[in-house]
């Protein structure tokens, strides 16, 4: 049997970071199994469902590398189809057709509130003749759901889940206006996809009963139904806007790399020991869903930072300097050529301090800044009068001296100066770091200064002395 996984996003909005998780767990588990991802755009909400959003799933999906197997289904255009089978089971008395009016059904639920019984529909048209159905109302179309027995979901996250039928009220199928339900075109869709496990949130559990129902009542075989649990904030609670941002376009805004957040999300609800950096060709080998936890996982922003800081250390120097060029770009700092191998020179550097792309952005502002550079509060105070006058002597020391402009010998060069001046290093190389950078923090300063080379650093230092 060849695995087929599918992920089927409502395009009502962004991807979700939950639903990029239950994607990513359905390429890994067709990964793993060498089989086939597929991905369904369940657009049958049309008033919701909006092309923006469309575009959005298939943008963040693309950033994530989940790419499916196959073209994107759109279940909107199976609607001939899920009405098909609708039909087909009318014919074979395994569905009816239902002309409850709004009111009747509105006086059943009260009806069940009052007794304090189950909220569903009570079969009022299951064997009743049609003859009788009024005129001018059309009906919906309802499967009739076993009233005796029980259903039971062998599934592959939760385990063994029974319900009773006689909890299982007959559903609709087809509205009044002929258009299909959604618990009916999915059933449809995957039987028609060959999907062979369903991957979901453990929110679809209750589904998952009714349209069972559904695929037996067509002689079809059951997928594997494996349901997830939910991603919950940190206080507990399901995760919600209050708790941050919900879409995966926002993660990659603040500067998060794919990679860390397929291995963070790959660790909300699934363990391997006690591996937290797991690289994608290892999540192929390793997922299955054995390992999948039953208990909500807890969404931990310090913890996808601390990953992501990971993987900007393994990123590609140059590859860094065009994630973060429109960034700069933003900050009104060009990136020309000459900045751009600027900053290859100082990536190195840089990217050992950084946690996202914002923060590299920020932290490298002041190797493609204008001059005069810009000092921030902490730089400016370390500039007073002592500082100003060895920074002179510095200066001319260095005019004199010409040390070669290479790490070694520039910070040699510079305890040199600093033990001519009678001073600690510090009360040195603290105002210099100021004077070239406008920072209190950066990476090296003699490494900045390799960085910034000999025409740059004089001029800097020309800025601040006059």
């Amino acid at each position: 049997m060849t695995v087929i996984t599918r992920f089927a996003p409502s395009p009502t909005g962004f991807l979700h970071i939950g639903g990029a998780r239950t994607a990513l767990f359905n390429w890994l588990y067709a990964r793993h199994h060498g089989g086939q991802f597929l991905l369904r755009i369940e657009d049958t909400d049309r008033q919701r469902s909006t092309d923006a959003a469309i575009d959005a799933i298939f943008d963040g999906l693309d950033w994530l590398g989940l790419h499916a197997d196959q073209k994107p289904v759109f279940q909107f255009d199976r609607r001939v189809r899920h009405a098909e089978v609708a039909h087909q089971l009318l014919a074979e008395g395994k569905a009816y057709r239902c002309w409850c009016t709004q009111d009747e059904l509105v006086a059943m639920r009260e009806k069940a509130r009052a007794e304090k019984k189950p909220i569903r529909y009570d079969g009022t048209w299951r064997d009743r003749d049609p003859s009788e159905a009024p005129a001018g109302l059309d009906p919906v179309v309802r499967i009739k759901m076993p009233q005796t027995g029980e259903t039971v979901i062998e599934d592959a996250v939760q385990g063994r889940v029974v319900v009773q039928n006689a909890e299982l009220d007959d559903m609709v199928l087809l509205r009044a206006d002929g258009t299909p339900t959604y618990m009916l075109s999915v059933v449809v869709d995957d039987h028609d996809m060959g999907v062979t496990h369903v991957i979901r949130g453990d929110d679809h559990l209750n589904n998952a009963f009714r349209q069972a129902q559904v695929f037996l009542a067509m002689g079809w075989d059951l997928p594997v139904f494996a349901h997830i649990p939910l991603i919950h904030g940190p206080d507990g609670a399901k995760l919600s806007k209050r708790h941050g941002a919900l879409g995966v376009d926002a993660y990659r805004d603040m500067g998060c790399l794919p990679e860390a957040v397929r291995n963070y999300l790959l660790r909300l609800g699934w363990a391997h020991g006690d591996d937290e950096i797991i690289s994608t060709e290892q999540a192929i080998q390793w997922f299955d869903l054995d390992a999948v936890g039953r208990s909500p996982a807890r969404f931990d922003m310090d913890k996808l930072t601390a990953l992501n800081a990971h993987y900007l250390r393994l990123r590609d120097d140059g590859e860094l300097v065009d994630l973060i060029a429109p960034r700069l770009d933003a900050m009104g700092l060009a990136v020309d050529a000459a900045a751009q191998a600027r900053l290859r020179q100082g990536m190195a550097g840089l990217k050992q301090r950084a946690r996202k792309l914002d923060d590299l952005a920020e932290s490298a502002a002041f190797y493609v800044a204008s001059r005069p550079i810009p000092m921030d509060e902490k730089a400016a105070k370390l500039l007073d009068v002592d500082a100003f006058q060895r920074l002179r002597v510095y200066r001319d020391r260095l005019r004199a001296d010409a040390p070669p402009f290479e790490e070694a010998a520039l910070e040699a060069h510079a305890r040199s100066v600093a033990e001519s001046l009678g001073v600690g290093f510090g009360k040195l190389a603290q105002p210099l770091r100021a004077a070239l950078t406008g920072r209190g923090v950066s990476p090296g300063l003699f490494e900045v200064m390799a960085v910034l080379g000999k025409a740059e650093v004089e001029g800097r230092l020309a800025d601040v002395l006059g």
